[in-house]
């Protein structure tokens, strides 16, 4: 392989690692990897682009701003674009920088620069009219950002009406929505002792603050908002940035701390100096300083790059890194089941941070990084409130180092722990009756595809957990009156509706039942396949790994599963109590007269695709999610996905929803 060959390999692996990160990051505001790593692998995609930049396109990561918006939240187009900025990472590359805008401005006397913190938050544009508060919006791509307008009216730090005796017509205020430390870890200490989601770093909690449908939640999170730009007026704007920054002071804004205008490298170089010694003396996060020229007519002339502006520049940070010894590793049991090693490490000061625990991620991460208990290891923090291992220092390793393995057996329930092939993640297999996946499993257990008991929600499992009313899914069955009454804001009509959702549930069908046992891999197709494929619970529970492949949707990773779910004595103890309670469902009705294997595509009108695929499966077929050549046909319905053309190009048969209607017909069934 040549050397072009490899390093185009690289890119494309980097081009969709990146695109995987800033989706993570941007849109579900769960991040995988710390900035500072994101950063490193940005760079060498970069790098690679600058050596073959016949390769760049404009969906390039290096090209591209933010992340697609959230469908569940509204969209805003933007009629300015919101800008990313590029990095630069060391002196020398500040410099360079410098030395371009000289260069491209044809001076050679130093530039009025403004030096500002580089908020660690969500970007945010505000639009005001006549001096009001109309929209509120995410950077999203760039192009095309999510309304939060609710969430951030509710802040104290926005002002609803700009302090000023005649405002323009309309305004365009851009900034930052950060959350600060003392904030962030109130929410997360909060979070674990309620049992809910933990955030990696402030960040990440501002965003998801600002996306939740409830507009209250960013202002009790104590959430803020500090300006840092004006992107548009329909009155002349001050032709400098710091003056601009002034007139958003005067507006009502809050701007960040340490703010500092000087002239030529020199100045930035001691204020990016300045401004990381006090770093973690801010009642906020910041992962480093933001530069721009200061003179607007400056900044006209310099323009944009398709992602940046060329007359700012993000001046990041190095990650602060030092050593410390691994002591132990224990495992942690996530409320999907999923184990997660975390490390225990002689305390040590990083940034100001007293560390004695941080995350492993997984059993390849401990492997590729070769870790054994008692090495010495680097830890760095890169702006992020978890810390991270970086590296083992193995020169310094004693002569008989200790493996680190992964558990045989969960370290809460003790229940086999699985790692199928392929997969990263190990979990715990006791789903239905290990305390760690309780809560996970029980609102599954009561959702509406399983169970569909309405009105168990969240909130009251929480508490029946919490009180010790509800240890498993049968002692949903046992609650009375009394019990729920009993509970905080609980009613006696909201008892009673509860009561006779839970009645109502004990009819159920065996899919369902099975589905909503929650084995891993088993979904609802799943379940109906393999509800009509062994007819009877206690047929499937006996069955063996060969005979679960015979049966339509399950390949070896199911049938493991399977089988090691009705293995353990505690999910069978369950299921008989679920019984004892009445739970039950009518045998499954079904006639052999269809075969062959079928896909379902698109929007049907005359039902729903769930409802297709039981009539498909009592008729005695099979109902799969992808197209191959031994698919017996596919069924389209309106706006169908790329299966059609895959069955186009395969030859298999395609039928429309009315060649399908009149299938069922002929087959006896009338929908």
């Amino acid at each position: 392989m040549s050397e072009a060959d490899g390093l185009w390999q690289r890119w494309q692996a980097l081009r969709r690692e990146l695109a995987h990160h800033a989706y993570l990051y941007h849109t579900l505001d769960a991040p995988i990897i710390t900035d500072h790593e994101y950063d490193l692998l940005w760079q060498e995609l970069l790098e690679i682009e600058r050596q073959y930049p016949q390769w760049q396109d404009a969906s390039s990561p290096t090209q591209t701003r933010g992340a697609a918006p959230r469908a569940d939240l509204g969209q805003v187009e933007h009629q300015i674009p919101m800008l990313s900025l590029d990095n630069v990472f060391s002196v020398e590359e500040f410099r360079a920088f410098d030395q371009r805008l000289r260069e491209r401005l044809g001076r050679d006397q130093a530039l009025t620069y403004v030096c500002e913190p580089k908020l660690d938050g969500l970007a945010i544009s505000l639009r005001y009219r006549n001096g009001h508060l109309v929209r509120a919006a995410t950077r999203g791509d760039g192009l095309i950002g999510e309304d939060v307008t609710a969430s951030l009216a509710a802040l104290p730090s926005v002002p609803k009406n700009l302090l000023a005796d005649e405002p323009p017509e309309e305004v365009e205020i851009r900034g930052e929505v950060l959350m600060p430390r003392a904030a962030f870890v109130r929410l997360n200490e909060q979070a674990e002792a309620q049992g809910g989601r933990i955030f990696a770093n402030p960040r990440n909690a501002a965003a998801g603050s600002v996306r939740q449908l409830d507009a209250s939640v960013a202002a009790e999170r104590g959430l803020e908002f500090f300006a840092y730009a004006l992107a548009y007026s329909s009155d002349p704007l001050p032709p400098q940035q710091q003056a601009q920054l002034a007139l958003c002071q005067r507006w009502g804004f809050q701007l960040a701390a340490s703010i500092a205008v000087g002239q030529g490298a020199e100045f930035c170089e001691a204020q990016h100096a300045a401004l990381l010694a006090e770093r973690e003396r801010l009642p906020y996060e910041i992962d480093g300083m933001v530069v721009k020229v200061d003179a607007v007519a400056e900044q006209s002339l310099l323009g944009f790059v398709a992602r940046a502006p060329r007359w700012a520049i993000a001046w990041k940070f190095p990650a602060i890194e030092v050593s410390t010894q691994l002591l132990a590793v224990d495992w942690q049991v996530g409320r999907t089941g999923a184990l997660t090693p975390v490390a225990h490490l002689r305390p040590v000061n990083v940034g100001g941070v007293i560390i004695s625990r941080a995350s492993l991620h997984n059993i390849d991460e401990i492997q590729r990084m070769d870790l054994h208990l008692g090495d010495e290891v680097i830890l760095y923090r890169a702006g992020d409130v978890i810390p991270k291992i970086a590296r083992s220092l193995t020169a310094s390793r004693r002569d008989a180092p200790i493996a680190i393995t992964l558990p045989t057996h969960c370290p809460v329930c003790a229940s086999p722990v699985l790692r199928p092939p392929g997969e990263v993640v190990a979990r715990c297999s006791g789903g239905l009756y290990c305390p760690a996946q309780r809560h996970e499993a029980l609102l599954h257990f009561v959702s509406r595809r399983a169970m569909a008991i309405d009105g168990l929600g969240e909130k009251w499992l929480a508490m029946l957990i919490r009180q010790g009313r509800i240890e498993h899914a049968a002692d949903i069955y046992r609650l009375d009156r009394d019990s729920l009454l009993a509970l905080d804001r609980m009613g006696e009509k909201l008892a009673d509706k509860l009561l006779q959702a839970i009645a109502a549930s004990r009819q159920t069908t065996l899919p369902r039942f099975l589905y909503a046992l929650g084995i891993r891999t088993v979904g609802e197709s799943t379940a109906s396949a393999l509800a009509t494929h062994f007819l009877s619970l206690e047929a499937l529970m006996d069955a063996d790994e060969a005979a679960l492949l015979r049966a339509p949707d399950v390949g070896p990773i199911t049938a493991r599963w399977i089988v090691t779910f009705f293995a353990q004595p505690h999910h069978r103890e369950i299921i008989e109590a679920l019984l004892a309670a009445g739970v039950h469902w009518p045998p499954p009705q079904v006639q052999q007269s269809l075969s062959g294997s079928y896909v379902i595509t698109g929007t049907l009108v005359s039902m729903s695709r769930d409802q297709a695929r039981a009539h498909l499966l009592r008729l005695g077929a099979r109902v799969t999610g992808s197209v191959s050549a031994k698919t017996g046909a596919v069924i389209v319905g309106h706006e169908p996905g790329s299966k059609k053309d895959q069955a186009e190009r395969l030859g298999v048969p395609i039928l429309s929803e009315d060649d399908f209607l009149q299938l069922l017909q002929r087959h006896g069934v009338t929908p």
